[in-house]
């Protein structure tokens, strides 16, 4: 089955509204100074879906074309008159590169996160965190999956060194768009190092740079920036930056040809590792989150009914249907 039908409890921040029904209609069909996710990235599909439409990938574009037509949600009674807007069921397509998936993937990872890091710090109080990204200069499109292999490789390399500090590690790839059919990969790192580096076994950015270097195997020091988290800060707080999209939709449907290249070079490869003491609290990072949601129970007594949204894409808008 191409389709998964998902039923589950919406895990952004629940929408506060008024109970007058307008304000439910101008939730959803907002002007363009107050646009909602929804609507953005099902716009985003849509111009993905004519990317995909007569290529290779014509399969996709019949899952988009389907991904997200209807949201049923709960409206449900909140504090004082106000009511809150909570996801009961769609029907996602799961394609990778569906902008609407890409989104609500990105929110399932970062709200496992969020969940799970707490524990870590629990266990691990006195441990520091470090924010990296890894780069290195733009290459062909048609050599992204090469690339990509290779810096997985070098990753490795440098986590087996006897120097790298880092205890446990989350680690995601980004690809951005460059020039003249160009790609720039990069990692986003979020490492958990002891107390004791800042005082003991301490990197230098220049030193960070040239181990980088000598792990990819390259003739230039490729750029990197890295930043220690303060104390006082909790880690989540860097998630949204970490986990998100593997690729910007703006980049998706900038060039057709570099897309449908970009889709062929992803293809099976994995957006987000994790290792060390890590791995074992953040492993369902490693699958899709869309594939198995639930919705939770109602609560006996509680206030609800049903709302119907249908896309229409005359207008890309959501439209009340019931």
């Amino acid at each position: 089955m191409p389709f998964r039908q998902a039923r589950n409890t919406d895990l952004t921040k629940s929408i506060e509204i008024s109970s007058q029904p307008n304000s439910i209609d101008r939730l959803l069909l907002p002007d363009n100074l107050n646009d909602t996710p929804w609507e953005k990235h099902r716009r985003f599909a849509d111009r993905v879906q004519l990317h995909y439409a007569g290529s290779k990938f014509e399969r996709y574009a019949e899952r988009i074309a389907l991904c997200s037509q209807l949201l049923e949600f709960d409206l449900k009674a909140a504090d004082g008159d106000a009511m809150r807007l909570q996801l009961r069921s769609t029907r996602f397509c799961r394609v990778r590169h569906c902008p609407v998936c890409q989104w609500r993937r990105s929110l399932k990872w970062k709200a496992k996160a969020y969940q799970v890091l707490p524990k870590v710090i629990e266990q691990y109080p006195t441990h520091r965190w470090l924010f990296m990204t890894l780069t290195r200069k733009n290459i062909h499109i048609t050599e992204l999956r090469d690339t990509l292999t290779e810096m997985n490789k070098s990753f490795k390399r440098m986590v087996g060194r006897k120097l790298f500090p880092a205890i446990g590690w989350l680690k995601a790839t980004e690809v951005t768009r460059g020039k003249y059919e160009t790609a720039h990969p990069h990692f986003h790192c979020l490492l958990m190092v002891p107390a004791s580096y800042f005082s003991h076994g301490y990197i230098k950015q220049s030193e960070w740079v040239e181990l980088w270097r000598d792990c990819l195997r390259l003739d230039y020091n490729p750029v990197i920036d890295i930043r220690a988290v303060k104390k006082d800060l909790n880690p989540s707080v860097l998630i949204p930056e970490l986990l998100k999209y593997c690729t910007k939709e703006s980049d998706m449907v900038a060039d057709r040809e570099w897309f449908l290249e970009l889709t062929q070079q992803l293809h099976n490869m994995r957006a987000i590792s994790t290792g060390g003491v890590l791995k074992e609290y953040l492993r369902e990072l490693d699958s899709d989150p869309i594939e198995s949601v639930e919705t939770e129970g109602d609560k006996a007594g509680e206030e609800r009914r049903q709302l119907l949204f249908g896309w229409q894409q005359s207008n890309n808008k959501y439209k009340i249907v019931s």
